[in-house]
């Protein structure tokens, strides 16, 4: 399989990169998310010029405008370049499906970046040349190397990338109605563990020749921000006990009890999710079901990335 492709900041692949001349690597990510993802990397202030090693930064809030000044010299003045080189990347970032920022980096950071105002820091910023990435693509999953070690926070953000792959493949193939209604209804057990399904739904519902691109557009905008809401255990087992009614004719007494056990178990947090998925994985090869068959819920990504044996 081909790998998806994904930006990075080059620090974290092991790139010496750092205002003092390190780098970053994390050996999750080199290792292995290399295996799968096709890592781009970025490095802003390397782009713009600054060196390395070269003298630091930091973001500074005057007159309510946050700008990103050098420490010991406040007139160094990068913000414009920084702004102005992830406009220049805009063509680069719109071939990835996600993105793994350097977090706490005034350039770089995704969330709770040092903001200081009159030499106080409070974290609530973010880097100057990651929020105009983000600006610019607002489709695409984007996440800090520092959250990655959170296992439901790491599923997310990898079940998003490929979400998005995929969409990006339905479009290279060309869009129709037909393929976007297969698409959703592949995605709608996924859907369902996140968010209300039933919107989108009903967008598509509404699609017609004459309309289509315009519903697309909506349809993937609507489903993006629905899977950055993180899946609940409670979501997951309703969907477990949705997948369960597709076997209800087809399982005796025994193992009907033995699913419904393993369901409460994983309700009650006692056993992973990858526990129920396994037992429902076999039935359904004895009982194969078509739209269970065609569903990604069960397989969302290569199972050898183990992300739901932490859920």
């Amino acid at each position: 399989m081909n790998k998806i492709p994904v930006g990075i900041s080059s620090c974290l692949l092991g790139q010496a990169v750092r205002y003092d001349g390190g780098h970053k690597l994390d050996s999750y990510i080199a290792g292995t998310l290399a295996e799968y993802f096709d890592f781009k990397p970025f490095c802003p202030e390397v782009a713009i010029g600054m060196g390395t090693p070269r003298p630091t930064i930091q973001l500074v809030k005057i007159n309510g405008e946050i700008s990103c000044l050098g420490v010991k010299n406040p007139d160094v003045d990068v913000t414009a370049q920084l702004r102005d080189y992830a406009h220049q990347q805009k063509a680069a970032h719109d071939d990835l499906c996600g993105y793994i920022l350097k977090k706490d980096s005034p350039s770089c950071g995704m969330e709770r970046v040092k903001v200081y105002t009159n030499g106080q820091p409070q974290k609530i910023g973010t880097g100057i040349y990651a929020n105009e990435m983000m600006r610019n693509n607002p489709l695409l999953p984007v996440e800090e190397e520092g959250r990655l070690g959170d296992p439901r926070l790491r599923e997310n953000f990898i079940q998003r990338v490929y979400v998005l792959h995929r969409w990006k493949q339905l479009l290279a193939e060309g869009l129709t109605a037909s393929r976007l209604t297969r698409f959703h209804a592949r995605h709608k057990l996924i859907i369902m563990s996140h968010d209300n399904y039933v919107e989108l739904g009903q967008l598509l519902a509404s699609v017609s020749k004459t309309n289509l691109e315009e519903v697309a557009n909506t349809y993937i905008s609507q489903l993006m921000k629905a899977l950055k809401k993180v899946a609940s255990r409670k979501n997951h087992v309703n969907v477990l006990q949705h997948i369960q009614g597709y076997l209800k004719k087809e399982l005796d007494a025994d193992n009907k009890a033995e699913l419904c056990e393993l369901i409460e178990r994983y309700r009650q947090g006692e056993i992973p999710l990858i526990v129920p998925l396994t037992l429902l994985k076999h039935h359904f090869r004895k009982n194969p079901d078509p739209y269970i068959e065609e569903s990604y819920y069960m397989s969302p990504y290569p199972q050898e990335l183990r992300l739901i044996n932490e859920l």
